[in-house]
């Protein structure tokens, strides 16, 4: 490995701009904020080192036995976070950037293209949410006092946050990429001139020191190895990815699979990450769950994010089955969503791998979510997966050990049906049992409104809720009229406070806890919207007999609070109520083998099939 001579910021990127300067297929993407792009520019301004790069010379002979990627110039976080995919003509000799991508991306962006990010409060999922923006730099004065320490005033401005600081004397916003396009003194002097900053010596020296950072100065210091080795390459691309933003296990996956498989891996994986991220309301899966799931199903012994499992033979067995095994993590995400869950109420995403493999096992297309025939066994399975989330630690530490437990499990036992008692049994053995506790009621009773746990766990306790249409979480009693000014109001009939001003934080505390929460349909929630809980029930379920049947459905006490002097007996009185209901959910329901059959076992747990999530 040797030491190449410094090169100034713009001949790198004109090497990058005509693909003799490109990335491996084993670099992760671009993934730095517009904080660290701006930190960047901030260092390279003050002529401080941004630390050394490594590259590799591939030889013409090794070209064809990798995939490389150009580097990103135009990100945009809504639509274009992918890298763009290069041939390289088989005679042609490259240098791949092992150490020193993120950088290296920055300034391409920085200094020849565009960054767009989501406005602060935008739609998530709408183009004109992610505006195009350019790096500038304020030649009027240096940065304003900050806590990162940036001595220059850079920014990323779109078109109309320019024109809106046209006539602010203490901004002058030269767009950055002009300076990379300046590529001589005479350019240089014509955009000054251009800018109307030519006879004002502090904006020109600004200028002049960006414009020499990047066209003058060989800041850039490369170390570059020449081995054709591919596993060396691997070795030493690993260890110093070890630093900066890290370098995730499943990044090192796909890495290594995008440069071991034929297909494109890389493509493969963030298809389907972004197809199942958009079933139903949408999930935020990771490629570490998708990735694990595939280990999994593809049945490596060791299923751990380590080097060592990272092998041909594994890849081989991932790309050969990735068609099948996508087709199982449609099923199964879209079973998730059939149970009520999305990105929002879903907080352990590794529950997909157990119920993917149980999908893959037996084959499932997508008739298994709607067929009457699988009716039943769809509850048993929705059941479990609702219950494991209620449970708090189910799929936390250990997640490799219980997944290899779960997957001998359904693999033996689950040619037919999903094997519940056999599951919760494997379960229990690794400490993890679906029991109750009082440490559990109480953790499931203080559940509070807009927390992710709290959809899962209503879902579970009541099972009338039909999650595939939509419900809402609302108040029992209405939190309009438990709010502090509200109950400052309340007057005894002695015109004296009602409530003290610890009553009144502790009736605040339980209006938005589990005992005052139910599922209702959005539009029945919305036109119940604060009416006290008697009258509206009185006015939308007259008659006795439908009467009775909402308050048993919902788990509510047969008399509903008329006012805020009846809430804390009521709040109280559910309370009970759900206590018996979540042992009546929770209590195991694995017996002892050898006195148990397994029929009965399965269709009690299909009784229970009401429903959880975690937090």
């Amino acid at each position: 490995m040797g030491h190449k001579v410094p090169m100034t910021i713009a001949t790198a990127l004109h090497q990058i701009q005509n693909r003799q300067l490109i990335l491996p297929a084993i670099q992760r993407e671009y993934v730095w904020k517009p904080s660290q792009v701006i930190r960047v520019f901030d260092s390279v301004m003050r002529g401080y080192p941004i630390g050394s790069f490594l590259s590799w010379k591939v030889l013409p002979e090794t070209v064809n036995k990798f995939r490389f990627y150009g580097f990103m110039k135009d990100y945009s976080a809504f639509d274009n976070r992918h890298n763009p995919v290069i041939d390289i003509p088989a005679d042609r000799e490259v240098i791949a950037i092992l150490d020193g991508q993120q950088r290296l991306t920055s300034l391409n962006i920085g200094l020849r293209g565009t960054y767009a990010y989501k406005n602060h409060g935008g739609w998530a999922n709408k183009p004109w949410s992610y505006p195009e923006r350019r790096l500038h730099v304020n030649l009027a004065e240096e940065a304003p006092e900050n806590e990162l320490g940036l001595k220059y005033h850079f920014q990323f401005l779109t078109k109309d946050d320019v024109e809106r600081a046209a006539n602010d004397p203490n901004k002058q916003w030269l767009p950055v990429p002009e300076i990379f396009e300046a590529s001589d003194t005479s350019a240089f002097i014509q955009l000054l001139a251009r800018h109307g900053v030519g006879n004002d010596p502090d904006a020109s020296a600004l200028a002049s020191k960006l414009w020499e950072a990047v066209h003058k100065t060989a800041s850039l210091h490369f170390y570059e190895e020449d081995d054709q080795d591919i596993e060396r390459v691997l070795d030493i691309f690993v260890r110093v990815n070890s630093g900066g933003t890290v370098l995730s296990y499943s990044d090192l996956l796909l890495s290594i699979a995008t440069a071991q498989w034929e297909g494109d891996a890389r493509a493969a994986v963030h298809g389907l990450v972004d197809s199942l991220n958009q079933t139903g309301n949408g999930f935020n899966f990771t490629r570490d769950t998708i990735l694990k799931s595939g280990l999994v199903m593809a049945d490596v012994g060791d299923i751990g994010f380590k080097v060592r499992n990272f092998t041909t033979a594994n890849m081989a067995k991932l790309e050969a089955g990735w068609d099948a095994m996508s087709s199982s993590l449609h099923v199964a995400v879209g079973l998730l969503s059939d149970f009520g869950l999305s990105g929002g109420s879903l907080t352990a995403d590794s529950v997909l791998i157990p119920v993917a493999y149980y999908v893959h096992q037996r084959g499932l297309d997508h008739s298994y979510r709607e067929s009457p025939k699988t009716r039943n066994d769809r509850e048993t399975l929705r059941s479990w997966v609702l219950r494991s989330l209620i449970v708090r630690g189910v799929w936390g530490s250990g997640l490799d050990t219980l997944l290899r437990d779960l997957r001998e499990v359904i693999k033996s036992q689950g040619d037919s049906s999903f094997p519940v008692v056999a599951i919760e049994r494997a379960m229990s053995v690794r400490g993890k049992p679906l029991t109750v506790t009082d440490a559990l009621i109480d953790d499931i009773l203080s559940l509070k409104y807009g927390k992710a746990r709290t959809f899962a766990v209503l879902a579970a306790l009541f099972p009338h809720v039909d999650t595939r249409n939509q419900f809402h979480i609302d108040h029992v009693f209405p939190a309009t009229l438990l709010d502090k000014r509200s109950l400052r109001r309340e007057k005894c009939g002695d015109g004296t406070p009602r409530f003290t001003p610890e009553q009144i934080d502790e009736l605040i505390d339980r209006r938005d806890r589990l005992p005052n929460l139910q599922l209702l349909p959005g539009l029945e929630n919305i036109g119940k919207s604060a009416k006290a809980p008697d009258g509206w029930l009185a006015e939308e379920y007259s008659q006795p007999e439908n009467h009775s049947a909402f308050l048993a459905r919902n788990a509510l006490p047969q008399s509903l609070p008329s006012s805020v002097t009846e809430f804390m007996s009521f709040y109280d009185d559910r309370s009970v109520i759900l206590t018996e209901r979540i042992h009546d959910l929770l209590t195991s329901h694995v017996p002892d083998p050898s006195t148990t059959d397994t029929t009965a076992l399965v269709d009690l747990d299909e009784e229970l099939a009401e429903g959880d999530d975690s937090d």
